[in-house]
């Protein structure tokens, strides 16, 4: 029989080599997963994250990015790959819009730097589509670098929000928000033993600058004043600007009220210093009013009250000066809210007059014509001379319909004179900034009947230092009714001369210091001899402001001046006295 079967042939058997050989294996494997799980675990992290992250190499070339990358910059899958060129990149950007506002700034400051081997850079960049992209740049060892892109636009603009909420946009100063609060914090502070002060600090003729000079040039001028005032305090204090040009400054600790004496007069002098402001020479001034804490007040809205009361009273004193607060100051500041409250009322309601001052000739003597001077009868103060209110009412902005009122009360009154006198109005400067000032002219002339050549409106020369070309163009417009102008106050400024330049003034009134220096030894009589000369040159009337004195009217009279006016030729008075003065005899002076 044969053999079927046979013994079985051994199976080999395994040798340590062998089994190290598979373990080995087992463990490469084993390795192999790992890293697959932690390359899965990396990219999936990578692409999770909210912020765009890139690395390229030395030669600016992509080794990776991720998804959010992708994204913010709406990159099409193949600029995503490997190798990818970042001009390539960039190329695209510049296409679709996404590309830096500034690319010197993107590329040549930060990536070179980056490739340079330099420090980290992080810095905000702005895109054309309007997005602000915050990129930090991580140099790596051997050339390239990792960056990450993080759009911050919202970010930017909630933080601007905040800023602005707590400062004041034109200044950049702290608004009352973040004043109030330093304060608030500097009162409660644990341990407080040190006086605290508050100044608040108010510019004096601010608004003949607006009036003047316009709007642009007095935000400009604000600027410089709150960098005067900033420069003139510690790291610790706080200027603030609460509004128009009021500021306040806090000093949180202080030796006492010496030191915030001499700080308020530092802040005096700083704002007294001519400014020069964008190619005008302007000079404003500054008042200020003091409170310190405890003895003043131990709350914020008691030390700012007070402080403002103290400032009420500089301004009262004469303003450029300061004052601390004192009990019963708020009666000075109860009076003025009254006045301001009973002015706005009379100007609601016309309850002003015009007195008439006469203008003679100062070789005959003989009436030639009126100034119109307004005057309010104050219910329970009885008559106001003009200057107690006018001041307050150019500051409260009352002033334009005061003007609008006198020069229709002006034409009515002297269209009913038995005489054909002219009569003159003053015009303020806000007056000029009106636009209907010329449709007011002439509807009062037409509503009065009066000739336009006997109207004349006086101006100051500060209405030719603001916006000129626009207070030319009026001056004209005005000339072309008919109407004189004449331009008051005539030495008093810094360029009078220049205005006789810019237009042809049918008078130029001499302003009444030079009448006034005529009585004692000085240049008075050669400078009114020199204005008289340039009006037979020019071909203006002279009249001398404010002649109260013989000898007064003797020297001008001697040096050639046409008209003169004050208290020695009449006072000023009600339009229902004029008609008295036509019936005397012609008066010699």
């Amino acid at each position: 029989m044969g053999n079927h079967g046979g013994p079985a042939k051994p199976r080999p058997v395994s040798t340590p080599k062998d089994f190290r050989r598979a373990q080995d294996r087992i463990s490469q494997a084993a390795a192999e997963l790992a890293l697959a799980e932690q390359n899965r675990r990396f990219d999936a992290a990578l692409n999770h994250m909210p912020h765009g992250l890139c690395m390229f190499d030395a030669e600016t070339r992509l080794i990776l990015c991720n998804a959010a990358y992708r994204r913010l910059y709406a990159l099409p899958e193949r600029l995503t790959r490997p190798g990818t060129p970042l001009q390539d990149i960039l190329d695209h950007r510049a296409a679709t819009g996404s590309a830096p506002v500034d690319w010197v700034e993107y590329r040549d400051i930060p990536v070179e730097s980056a490739l340079r081997g330099g420090d980290l850079i992080n810095r905000h960049v702005p895109l054309e589509d309007g997005r602000t992209i915050q990129i930090t740049h991580n140099p790596m060892a051997g050339g390239g670098y990792v960056a990450s892109h993080e759009d911050v636009t919202e970010i930017l603009a909630a933080a601007a929000d905040r800023h602005l909420a707590r400062h004041d946009p034109l200044t950049a100063l702290p608004n009352r928000v973040l004043l109030r609060e330093r304060l608030d914090r500097a009162l409660a502070r644990p341990g407080r033993q040190a006086p605290l002060s508050v100044l608040c600090v108010d510019l004096d003729h601010f608004k003949e600058v607006n009036d003047t000079l316009g709007h642009p040039i007095g935000d400009d001028l604000l600027r410089a004043v709150a960098g005067r005032l900033s420069a003139c305090v510690r790291e610790s204090d706080t200027v603030a600007r609460l509004g128009g040009d009021e500021f306040v400054v806090l000093l949180p600790d202080i030796q006492g009220r010496r030191q915030a004496e001499d700080l308020a007069r530092r802040l005096i002098d700083a704002v007294g210093a001519t400014f020069e402001i964008q190619g005008h020479r302007i000079a404003i001034g500054a008042s200020v009013g003091l409170a310190m804490a405890p003895e003043d007040g131990d709350q914020a809205e008691t030390l700012l009250a007070n402080a403002d009361l103290a400032l009420y009273r500089a301004k009262a004193d004469g303003r450029g000066t300061a004052r601390f607060f004192e009990p019963g100051m708020d009666a000075l500041a109860a009076a003025r809210r009254e006045l301001e409250q009973d002015l706005r009322e009379a100007v609601r309601a016309e309850r002003f007059e015009l007195h008439y001052q006469p203008e003679v000739e100062t070789r005959t003597g003989a009436i030639v014509g009126f100034e119109a001077l307004l005057r309010w009868n104050r219910p329970g103060h009885g008559m106001v001379p003009a200057a107690d209110f006018v001041a307050l009412a150019e500051e409260t902005g009352l002033i334009a319909g005061l003007d609008e009122w006198a020069i229709g009360r002006a034409c009515a009154d002297a269209s009913g004179w038995s005489e054909p006198m002219r009569v003159a109005v003053n015009l303020s400067p806000a007056a000029f900034r009106s636009r209907t000032l010329l449709d007011t002219v002439a509807g009062a002339l037409v509503a009065s009947g009066l000739t336009p050549a006997r109207l004349e409106l006086e101006i100051s020369e500060s209405v030719l230092r603001g916006d000129g070309e626009r207070a030319l163009a009026t001056l004209h417009q005005l000339r072309g009714l008919g109407v004189r102008i004449a331009m008051d106050d005539f030495g008093a400024g810094y360029s009078s001369l220049d205005c006789l330049r810019l237009f042809s003034f049918d008078k130029v009134k001499i302003d009444p210091s030079f009448i006034a220096g005529l009585s004692q030894p000085g240049p008075c009589a050669a400078i009114i001899k020199a204005v008289t000369d340039l009006g037979v040159g020019l071909g203006f009337v002279t009249t001398a402001e404010g002649v109260e004195t013989a000898d007064q009217l003797a020297q001008l009279r001697e040096g050639g001046c046409d008209t003169a006016q004050g208290y020695l030729l009449g006072r000023a008075g009600p339009a229902d006295e004029i008609s008295a003065l036509f019936a005397e005899p012609k008066r010699r002076a």
